[in-house]
């Protein structure tokens, strides 16, 4: 995990990593609050034929944005870096179920099928991963909350048993908690994510 002060100095490839964690981390909460804009605003989707093929490339960005900050996340244990790139093929694996399941068209699954969030919970799970891998380590208390709130918030839409208006609710709540996470974690000195690479097992 990542230290506040600096143990040596850092290489290029330390400096590029990191950045590229961090963007992970920014593009995931940006898209976030896109698909949050989006249920916000109906008429915004309702009226565009081509919603369907933007929302599935709003999704793929987004996991491959997860998989960005999983692949250059630095952590001391390499167990569990091993387990977080596990969880992130399951969740791959769930994404093609998922286009499976809705012939192509994701946000067709999503909405007329309820279950079928249950196969973003692994993605939910990296990136609650990450959010409480920093909070641990910088005391950014969204971190831990987030963690909990995605997965149970898509446990409860997988039982169709939320208004719109919950579900527009919890999804703002969600954007609102990364976007702060976000801004006090990609200003950090670089330093702050690599720590003392000795101690790298």
């Amino acid at each position: 995990m990542g230290e506040k002060y600096p143990f040596q100095p850092l290489t290029k490839e330390d400096k590029i990593t990191v950045v590229l964690y961090r963007t992970g981390i920014a593009l995931s909460s940006f898209i976030i609050a896109i698909l949050a804009y989006m249920l916000l605003n109906p008429s915004y989707y309702r009226n565009d034929p081509l919603i369907n093929i933007k929302f599935n490339i709003l999704i793929i960005f987004f996991y491959l944005s997860v998989g960005l900050s999983v692949f250059f996340i630095h952590l001391y244990v390499s167990k569990f870096k091993k387990f977080l790139k596990r969880l992130y093929y399951i969740s791959v694996i769930s994404l093609i179920v998922l286009f499976i399941i809705g012939r192509g068209d994701l946000l067709g699954a999503l909405v007329n099928k309820p279950f079928s969030t249950v196969f973003i919970i692994p993605l939910s799970g990296c990136l609650g991963f990450i959010t409480a891998k920093e909070a641990f380590c910088f005391k950014l208390i969204e971190g831990y909350l987030l963690s909990l709130i995605m997965p149970f918030y898509l446990l409860i839409l997988s039982v169709g048993s939320m208004t719109m208006q919950g579900v527009s609710l919890g999804l703002i709540i969600i954007a609102l908690m990364l976007m702060l996470f976000t801004f006090r974690k990609v200003f950090m000195p670089l330093h702050y994510d690599v720590g003392d690479k000795s101690a790298y097992t």
